[in-house]
């Protein structure tokens, strides 16, 4: 580097990203930190424009807006980061809760950090631990799913390979879809799996229903399901998990999914994952048997 771009890099240093956590449902759950950083900077970044100005309404926050979200994060990503090299800082705020958990605050800091941009955490609300810490579930180790592919090959093929995971599993959900989306857990992981559907966290109508997963499908089959839902469910008992790994044979799974309509190799790719083998071990003993 000559002393010129030294000089350079010193008169302009990059500026830095922060990922601010904005409330989940209640507007007074903002920190301090964050107001101070939100007023401070040149400019937001936000998923929703028209909801965050709401937020920067209630703490008389003036700052810059500009729209990023998961149609346009290829095209405006690039530029963002080019604005924080020049050393301007920037603030990306989601809808709600932490940028990066399942929106597109992820592939902000990716680009930032590859371009040498310090990133930095603005914390605050979460739904996803929200709903955890008062679920009544083991917290000690957990898993975060997040939405479930739309697709009901791509669901299934997740659920079944998480099925015998031991560990809390935390998923999002809309209204809409909630029910099928409890129909499908239901024949992944079995009716009477623990489990706690909390929604409308932080707001006036926030619940925490608690039961088994039938339990839950049962109330919202008869009360149609309204708010944004975070699913905690329980992970499976070792016993469970014996079981399954007796019963389930490399034979067994290759045929079970090449029923569901996939090819020899993708049913034999599926397997090997679910029996954490390699496809080589895998076809040797179909081979054998």
């Amino acid at each position: 580097m000559t002393q010129t771009e030294i000089r350079g890099n010193m008169l302009h240093p990059k500026g830095t990203l922060y990922l601010a956590a904005t409330p989940i449902g209640n507007l007074e759950d903002m920190t301090f930190r964050a107001v101070r950083i939100l007023q401070e900077a040149p400019l937001i970044a936000a998923e929703d424009t028209r909801h965050t100005r709401k937020l920067l309404a209630r703490y008389d926050i003036h700052t810059r807006l500009t729209s990023y979200h998961e149609h346009n994060k290829l095209e405006k990503g690039p530029r963002l980061v080019d604005f924080l090299v020049e050393g301007h800082d920037l603030v990306c705020v989601s809808d709600a809760g932490l940028p990066g958990i399942a929106d597109p605050g992820g592939h902000l800091a990716e680009l930032a950090i590859a371009a040498g941009v310090q990133v930095s955490p603005l914390p605050g609300a979460n739904a996803a631990l929200s709903a955890l810490i008062c679920s009544g579930i083991d917290a000690r180790r957990f898993t975060f799913i997040g939405f479930l592919p739309r697709t009901a090959a791509k669901s299934r093929e997740l659920l079944a390979e998480i099925a015998v995971r031991q560990e809390t599993l935390i998923f999002y959900e809309a209204p809409h879809h909630l029910k099928n989306t409890l129909k499908a857990l239901i024949a992944a992981f079995g009716a009477s799996r623990s489990a706690v559907a909390a929604r409308e966290l932080t707001k006036r109508y926030e619940e925490f229903r608690r039961g088994t997963l039938s339990d839950i499908l049962a109330h919202y089959s008869e009360e149609e399901p309204r708010g944004e839902f975070v699913l905690i469910v329980a992970g499976a008992e070792e016993s469970a998990v014996k079981e399954n790994a007796l019963t389930e044979t490399p034979k067994e799974l290759v045929t079970y999914f090449m029923e569901e309509g996939r090819t020899k190799k993708e049913a034999l790719r599926e397997t090997a994952k679910r029996l954490n083998m390699s496809r080589r071990d895998v076809y040797q003993i179909l081979l054998e048997e």
